[in-house]
């Protein structure tokens, strides 16, 4: 049985491009370019890269980049998209629970919920962060986002995506959040590429800094950062509060 982030980003290329959420790459690469401290000779791996945005702007300016993403359609429009861009970016079809890679990457990325916090188990959300860890090299840097759990012990999950704060081109029903399990449970209806509408069964899993940190010292990083993620805009002065609906991690070997 298909879960629902892979029926989700089944046919949904063009349009997920579309979204409100996937208009900041440039911002962000300019955040990631700062964050990198070997210069062009960096190797980026971009995990749950989705169309590839960040991949082939990366790739655009000089830094030789690997992406990886479950969805073949996905994975279709970002080779599509690197062509006319004329990027070289290496995409490949992998579980980021099972990733073929051993310390050969510089910094790897994880962006807009690449992956990491949609899966349906804590332990299956572990495995993620386990094998980007692995995945590094000795003094490697690690740079995502995730769900803010600080965010709906202050607010209403479900006001926030109404309004269209999340996805722009989905419409909602019934919303749950857990908070003994900091899931959120929402019934999303989402048009594809061909018009088709489904209707979605989705979870995903919030998380406070502290269980971040906790996770990934315990993966062997010395340094962890979280900041707050605007769209765009990412920036060491933007501090974590409440009102920050996604978490900026910043981790280093």
């Amino acid at each position: 049985m298909k879960q629902w982030y892979e029926s989700l980003f089944e046919n949904y290329a063009r349009r997920y491009d579309q979204e409100s959420f996937t208009q900041g790459t440039a911002g962000e690469c300019d955040f990631i370019e700062r964050e990198i401290n070997s210069g062009k000779s960096t190797r980026i791996l971009d995990i749950g890269c989705g169309t590839g945005r960040h991949s082939i702007e990366l790739a655009r300016r000089g830094y030789n980049v690997v992406g990886v993403d479950l969805s073949e359609s996905q994975l279709e429009r970002a080779e599509e998209k690197a062509a006319e861009a004329r990027a070289q970016v290496v995409f490949l079809k992998c579980d980021a629970r099972n990733l073929p890679f051993s310390h050969e990457f510089d910094l790897a990325i994880m962006l807009c919920e690449g992956a990491f916090p949609l899966m349906e188990t804590d332990e299956m959300n572990f495995q993620i962060l386990d094998n980007a860890a692995e995945a590094l090299k000795r003094k490697g840097k690690l740079i995502f986002t995730t769900l803010n759990g600080l965010f709906p012990l202050f607010h209403s999950v479900k006001d926030f995506v109404n309004s269209g704060g999340k996805e722009g081109h989905t419409a909602h029903g019934t919303n749950t959040f857990d908070l003994m399990t900091f899931r959120d449970r929402d019934t999303v209806f989402v048009e594809d590429d061909s018009g088709a509408r489904k209707e979605l069964q989705c979870n995903e899993r919030y998380y406070v800094p502290s269980e971040i940190t906790w996770l990934l010292t315990s993966l062997g990083f010395r340094t962890v950062e979280i900041f707050g993620a605007k769209l765009g805009a990412f920036s060491r002065a933007d501090k974590l509060t409440t009102e920050d609906f996604e978490m900026l991690v910043v981790a280093e070997k």
